[in-house]
C-alpha cells in the first residue's frame, strides 16, 4: 500500500475526532450551552419578578401623587392612627372556654 492513501484517511479521521471532541468539551460545547440556557431562564424569571415589583411600586407611587386617600389609609393600617374626635374600637373573637360559654 501507498503511504499517502493510508495518510489521508488517518488525517481524516484524527480531525473528525478532534471537531467531535470541540463539540464535547470546548467552548461552545453541548454542556456549556445547556448550562448557559438555565442561567438565561434564571434571570428570566428574576426580570418578570422585578417587573412585577417595579408595577406595584409605580402604582403605589401614582396612588400616592393622586391624593392624600392612600396616605389616610396607610397610616390608619400601618401607624394605626385616628381622626380627632374619633374612637378607635378593636374587637377580637373570643377564644378558649370563655368563647365557648358565650356561644351557648
Amino acid at each position: 500500500m501507498n503511504l499517502g492513501a493510508r495518510f489521508v484517511p488517518v488525517l481524516l479521521l484524527g480531525l473528525l475526532i478532534a471537531i467531535h471532541a470541540q463539540l464535547w468539551t470546548g467552548r461552545g460545547s453541548v454542556p456549556s450551552v445547556a448550562q448557559t440556557r438555565d442561567k438565561l431562564a434564571a434571570l428570566k424569571a428574576a426580570n418578570d419578578q422585578a417587573r412585577q415589583t417595579n408595577a406595584q411600586i409605580a402604582a403605589d407611587v401614582a396612588d400616592l401623587k393622586e391624593g392624600l386617600d392612600m396616605v389616610e389609609e396607610r397610616a390608619r393600617w400601618e401607624l394605626g392612627m385616628v381622626k380627632p374626635n374619633e374612637i378607635y374600637v378593636q374587637v377580637t373573637p373570643p377564644s378558649g372556654a370563655e368563647g365557648k360559654a358565650a356561644r351557648n
